[in-house]
């Protein structure tokens, strides 16, 4: 029987842009890994206790860099400080809101790439502004 999604796993060519990409602008936060016997690194919610995002450094970088999977969501908070990070470090987004039910608003989504090209939404609670 299926309870949740354990993680995701991606192949990475660059350490420290992905690592800037993840902890320093997404929130995330570099934890224990087992010696696995390559190199890689596990990421987990602050204050996590299951790494939920797996980097793999030593794999080639597949000539279609979605493959089969179009993107991974993560659950956020903190729409404005997350959008002014973003600002801050020029990178591309692309910020919706969703319609929610009996026309009120619904979740805030925004979505990236990172610096693998693979990517990224973040959905945020409908209640939260800009």
């Amino acid at each position: 029987m299926i309870h949740a999604m354990n993680h995701f796993t991606i192949t990475a060519e660059d350490r420290a842009a992905t690592l800037a990409y993840y902890c320093g602008l997404l929130g995330f936060v570099e934890g224990w890994r087992p010696d696995l016997g390559f190199p890689g690194a596990w990421l987990y919610a602050p204050g996590g206790q299951q790494a939920i995002l797996h980097i793999y450094w030593d794999r080639p970088m597949p000539a279609t860099r979605t493959g089969v999977i179009d993107h991974m969501a993560f659950t956020a908070s903190d729409l404005k400080a997350v959008k002014a990070r973003f600002d801050a470090a020029g990178l591309k987004y692309d910020l919706r809101r969703q319609p929610g039910r009996d026309g009120q608003p619904g979740t805030w989504q925004l979505f990236s790439h990172d610096p693998n090209g693979a990517k990224v939404e973040l959905d945020f609670d409908a209640a939260e502004t800009l």
